[in-house]
């Protein structure tokens, strides 16, 4: 468990970070939004066209990920239920609180864990693999329509068939699939800007991240808390559960099942607050369910492992 603890710890002094520079007064409000499109929308799809184009995609067609998908969908669709009723959450905040509820943080957060619970960092990448190749795009799709008809636009069938190809981080997503499925070969001069740019991505979300505990309303206060604590309870809690018992009736059993149990309990994804900043919907729900659900999951994981790990 000491790389799991390792790699919380070395995220958690990146947002430490932007918490300070937010108390010096080196960065306000207008520089953590900036902070966080800068991420969005240029290092993030350098950093997702790199993943993707370099991935190995064999673990899209397994019992694993088919587990994973349910849990998350399953998960999802709780929340909805849940925000409907109890909140009257309107469609940009069930998007964002959906996403908070079954996004995994399974690239920083994730890799540590796999290698240290798991011993296998192939793990968190299927897990990863599904996420941004398809249910990133699906989210992204969903915000834009949600904004398309706030603006009381009265769109085509072709404007939302190319709402992907309008979003970066689809493009950077597709285009690495791309070239990963056709086995282009791109010479290193290609390469070495496209990682450099995309080494940007995590600092960036992570002391915005920061920037915004400092300059906000404290994590878990607000007329939004009772949503946010929802989906913190989801992730850590219900997630975790969904998957053991799908895990369970398809069937699996030993390392297998604690892998599929394992990835639904990672915390939810710096990158729900990222996005939930870029369409300026729900920012806080997201940034406490990110905060809330990265310290418990800590909890979460290790009493999993002492059940279910061998």
């Amino acid at each position: 468990m000491l790389g799991a603890l390792g790699g919380i710890s070395t995220i958690w002094v990146v947002i430490g970070v932007g918490c300070l520079v937010a108390h010096w007064g080196l960065v306000g409000h207008s520089g953590r939004r900036l902070m966080s499109v800068l991420a969005f929308t240029v290092a993030s799809p350098a950093l997702l066209f790199a993943m993707m184009a370099r991935a190995s995609l064999e673990h899209v067609f397994s019992l694993t990920l088919v587990v994973s998908a349910l849990a998350v969908a399953v998960t999802a669709v709780v929340h909805v239920i849940i925000a409907r009723l109890a909140f009257k959450a309107g469609p940009g905040a069930l998007v964002i609180g959906s996403m908070a509820s079954m996004y995994t943080n399974a690239g920083n957060f994730g890799i540590p864990v796999a290698l240290a619970l798991l011993n296998d960092a192939t793990w968190a990448a299927s897990i990863l693999l599904m996420q941004v190749a398809v249910l990133m795009p699906v989210i992204l799709v969903l915000l834009d329509a949600v904004r398309t008809r706030d603006a009381d636009a009265k769109p085509t069938l072709a404007h939302y068939l190319a709402l992907p190809l309008r979003n970066p981080l689809t493009v950077g997503i597709v285009g690495g699939l791309v070239v990963n499925i056709t086995g282009v070969e791109l010479p290193a001069v290609v390469w070495a800007p496209i990682d450099l740019i995309g080494g940007m991505a995590v600092p960036l979300m992570l002391m915005a991240f920061g920037v915004s505990l400092r300059l906000d309303p404290l994590p878990g206060r607000g007329e939004h808390s009772a949503h946010a604590w929802t989906t913190v309870a989801l992730k850590v809690v219900v997630h975790p559960l969904v998957a053991y018992v799908l895990g369970l009736a398809f069937g699996m059993t030993g390392g297998e099942l604690y892998a599929v149990v394992v990835l639904a309990a990672l915390p939810a994804a710096q990158n729900v607050y990222v996005v939930a900043t870029r369409y300026r919907e729900s920012e806080l729900l997201a940034r406490d369910s990110v905060f809330w659900s990265t310290f418990l999951s800590i909890g979460s994981l290790l009493g999993i492992a002492a059940l279910l790990g061998t």
